[in-house]
């Protein structure tokens, strides 16, 4: 399954995390361009 989630903070980054966890493919957007670098980067 896709699945994006708007929003990295708190709930939206664990919640894209066990998503993605359980074999879906997962889309993360934010606008803080930090904090998605830091993301893309691992």
């Amino acid at each position: 399954m896709k699945i994006a989630v708007v929003g990295t903070g708190y709930v939206g980054l664990v919640t894209g995390t066990c998503f993605a966890e359980t074999g879906n493919h997962v889309i993360c957007v934010d606008i803080d361009a930090t904090k998605v670098n830091k993301l893309q980067n691992g």
